[in-house]
């Protein structure tokens, strides 16, 4: 696959003109085009995770975001987009000895933040969250896949397989040429030996 087609998305706190649109806005202008991949880190999942732990919408609102989540993807999906989404599940445990480790080791020091602390105490809210939002929007158009993370060679060799396996069962094929090949032959056949 040719990096080219490929973009990333880190989607963090929404910007004023994204809070001005549905919560699906953001994510719909970075869906890719025909052909290729986006990747995102964080999604539209953080408008029924998030938003329900800290209390940022009333449960009404949170609550239909499933029905509206599944919609929007089912239309990727009805539209040519495969979706594959990945759940990078450790445990209590293993998060608290990655982030001392982010303290300790000065080369990682910029992965950790105040707020990673501050979040983990609502472990058990977000496990709940998650569940719901696994739950609730597994489909056979855009499943979920749940990977044990506590070692990282093991979740690399899972999300690998199975974005191997996705991209193989499409069936892709080379775009056709834009020219006659025959006739740039023939034409440069002196320069091509």
């Amino acid at each position: 696959m040719n990096p080219q087609g490929c973009r990333v998305f880190a989607f963090k706190a929404p910007s004023i003109e994204e809070l001005a649109h549905d919560f699906l806005w953001r994510i719909s202008q970075a869906t890719p085009r025909k052909g290729y991949v986006s990747v995102f880190n964080r999604s539209h999942y953080e408008d029924v995770l998030v938003v329900r732990v800290h209390n940022l919408v009333p449960k009404k609102v949170w609550s239909k975001r499933y029905a509206q989540i599944n919609a929007f993807e089912r239309h990727l999906a009805d539209n040519g987009t495969e979706i594959l989404k990945f759940y990078l599940h450790i445990d209590k445990d293993e998060q608290l000895a990655r982030f001392k480790q982010r303290l300790t080791d000065p080369k990682r020091h910029w992965k950790i933040s105040e707020s990673d602390f501050a979040e983990r105490q609502h472990w058990k809210e977000y496990q709940k969250a998650y569940e719901d939002a696994l739950s609730k929007c597994s489909t056979d158009y855009a499943p979920w896949y749940i990977i044990p993370s506590n070692h990282k060679w093991f979740r690399n060799l899972a999300v690998s397989q199975i974005i191997v396996e996705s991209l193989g069962s499409l069936d892709m094929k080379l775009p056709p040429p834009t020219v006659d090949i025959q006739v740039i032959q023939k034409k440069y056949h002196a320069t091509l030996q």
